[in-house]
């Protein structure tokens, strides 16, 4: 059997649970993918993405809807070795990669603060227009359960807001595109097992400015990095935690919160609390 054959077969069978259901149960949970649809899955090197990649061929082989793939790979100056691995690891795992270059390396170089961030928005938009040339009405992207749940505590500890990474977006520059998140239960251990099972290297980031890159592994100092760090403390204390995180966004009472706002209206608990005194009176 040959190699991309046999890494197929661990998505479907070996990790069945742990990888193929909850990537099933994001599409429908979320209602993710139509009758239709051309999808651009967008593909960074890393491991998340990758596997993002296979388990939409499989989907596609397998489901009863029907819908169209890209296997969209943006070059945004990498050095020609992590190129190759890249392009390497698609031949592997028979994905049919379509490469374009883009000029963001060379643009972050030049920006201090936040470059990170930066990096991030630039891609997106980048990947959009490519998309969105291709025919594409979405692009899929390889963020997990774990990226939601340190977006989550990210977001109170350091913005004091509560906010999440959602399973789909509408795109607010490019109309008539989505963002979807097909990994968004699937959890980044899990992801590890699978790329250790079927002894894969991936790139991680890639980044000739922060070095972290000739091959997977963890990340540096960063503030994702710290969640992934409290989290696995809270772990010992609290089995069932990341869970629990989770689910606050799916559960949220807004009876018990102090404000919160949509789009342009803000709402405060005052606005409204003589008033359902004097109903309940």
């Amino acid at each position: 059997m040959e190699k991309y054959k046999e890494i197929e077969k661990s998505i479907i069978k070996k990790y069945r649970k742990e990888i193929w259901k909850r990537f099933v149960n994001g599409i429908n949970d979320y209602n993710l993918i139509q009758n239709g649809d051309k999808i651009a899955v967008c593909i960074s090197g890393g491991k998340d993405s990758m596997l993002l990649a296979k388990c939409m061929q499989e989907l596609q082989r397998h489901w009863q809807v029907k819908f169209e793939l890209v296997f969209l790979v943006m070059d945004p100056g990498y050095n020609p070795y992590n190129r190759k691995v890249i392009e390497d690891n698609a031949k592997l795992l028979n994905i049919p990669i379509t490469i374009f270059e883009s000029p963001i390396f060379d643009v972050v170089a030049e920006v201090e603060d936040t470059p990170c961030y930066l990096c991030a928005r630039m891609r997106r938009g980048y990947l959009y227009k490519e998309a969105k040339d291709l025919g594409c009405n979405k692009i899929a992207l390889g963020h997990h359960f774990d990226d939601v749940i340190e977006t989550i505590l990210m977001s109170m500890l350091y913005s004091g807001q509560i906010k999440t990474m959602m399973p789909k977006l509408h795109s607010t520059n490019y109309e008539g595109m989505e963002l979807i998140r097909p990994l968004y239960l699937v959890k980044e251990a899990d992801i590890v097992a699978w790329v250790r099972y079927n002894e894969l290297s991936f790139i991680q980031c890639a980044c000739r400015l922060t070095e972290h890159c000739s091959v997977s592994g963890q990340g540096g100092g960063s503030k994702r990095q710290e969640m992934k760090n409290l989290i696995k403390k809270f772990r010992q204390i609290n089995p069932h935690i990341e869970m629990n995180i989770f689910r606050s966004v799916h559960d949220i009472n807004l009876e018990t919160v102090i404000g919160y706002h949509k789009k342009e209206k803000s709402y405060q608990f005052l606005d409204d609390y003589e008033k359902i005194l004097n109903e309940n009176d």
